[in-house]
């Protein structure tokens, strides 16, 4: 059986610091999109944190492996800064929301 465990976590946030290097600090929120494959990335993980609440709402009924819930938030991360790499690859700008 294949088992998530905090190594599993520990390469997530390995990759998260290496991808970061590429990228200037976020100073304000920003709004998921830009080019075809950015915006394919945010998507997933929009789709990475639905699983992750819906993993939580098991956990209150039945017995998890803790690290899964962890996993899948770290993944959410990953994705967010594989698709803000990708956005700055294709030089497409990151835009904040207008209130």
């Amino acid at each position: 059986d294949p088992q998530v465990d905090a190594g599993h976590v520990e390469d997530l946030e390995d990759r998260i610091d290496a991808f970061d290097e590429e990228l200037e600090p976020l100073r304000s929120f920003i709004l998921p999109g830009g080019g075809e494959a950015g915006a394919a990335l945010h998507h997933a993980r929009a789709v990475v944190r639905r699983a992750e609440r819906r993993v939580v709402d098991l956990a209150r009924s039945e017995p998890i492996n803790e690290a899964v819930v962890t996993y899948l938030n770290r993944l959410s991360d990953l994705l967010f800064t594989i698709g803000r790499v990708a956005n700055a690859r294709d030089g497409e700008p990151e835009e904040s929301p207008s209130y």
